[in-house]
């Protein structure tokens, strides 16, 4: 059983990201309005970057960074985790988000409720507002996050130390062109504590479908055909 520790460590690292992230899309609107200006999407970007990418290196070798349902789910579907481990670090990353967007309402309450604490609001204008075309969108960006956290943390033969950057590099560069289409979850927690403090749920449920579809297929192909080719072959 993974040590207590790690389940916090969870809780602390989501908790970063709902606050540190939705924080960034309040100070933007203040900053910049309601639109999706250049600068505002590259301070979003970067706030949801750089909590990832530090927390990766904070508490990766505690948890192993997850942060995220749909990476857990990932990792207990290729037997990374094991399932009851995995039910607790998803609980924790779901008290962690809440605890962040209260904090959020707490600190900024005018601020965040104009952003409804961050939560995204499903597939925007320049999907022609389509459900699928925003599951699609969710999938396809997670598929990639977990593709570089497979092959960044979990590879044997990875380059040592630059998961952190990987990742928080990659969760940068989803917020980019994810943002103007459908304010890039790729992470059902990041979704669900904002949801939940702000009571706006409309298309929640894609925003938890989306990414565990994608991290699933991400994890089974980088898993068996990359991950586990280069274990067997260190033991070889």
């Amino acid at each position: 059983m993974v040590n207590p520790r790690a389940w916090l460590a969870e809780a602390i690292g989501t908790y970063c990201l709902v606050f540190f992230g939705p924080l960034a899309i309040g100070l933007a609107a203040v900053a910049y309005g309601t639109g999706l200006s250049v600068q505002a999407i590259v301070m979003i970007s970067l706030a949801h970057g750089a909590a990832i990418g530090l927390m990766v290196y904070a508490f990766g070798h505690v948890s192993g960074g997850h942060f995220n349902p749909a990476v857990t789910i990932s990792m207990i579907v290729t037997k990374r985790i094991n399932i009851k481990d995995g039910i607790v670090y998803i609980i924790s990353q779901l008290i962690g988000a809440i605890a962040a967007a209260a904090s959020y309402k707490a600190i900024l309450p005018d601020i965040g409720a104009k952003v409804n604490y961050g939560t995204q609001g499903g597939p925007s204008a320049l999907l022609h507002n389509s459900v699928s075309s925003g599951f699609a969108v969710e999938a396809i960006l997670t598929f990639f996050l977990v593709t570089v956290i497979f092959m960044t943390a979990v590879h044997k033969k990875a380059p040592a130390g630059m998961y952190g950057l990987a990742i928080g590099g990659m969760i940068f560069l989803i917020h980019l062109v994810g943002v103007p289409l459908t304010g890039a979850s790729v992470n059902p927690a990041r979704t669900f504590g904002p949801a939940l403090i702000s009571g706006f749920w409309d298309y929640h449920w894609m925003y938890w479908a989306a990414p565990i579809t994608g991290a699933i297929i991400a994890g089974l192909i980088m898993n068996y055909v990359f991950a586990k080719k280069a274990e067997q072959e260190e033991t070889a």
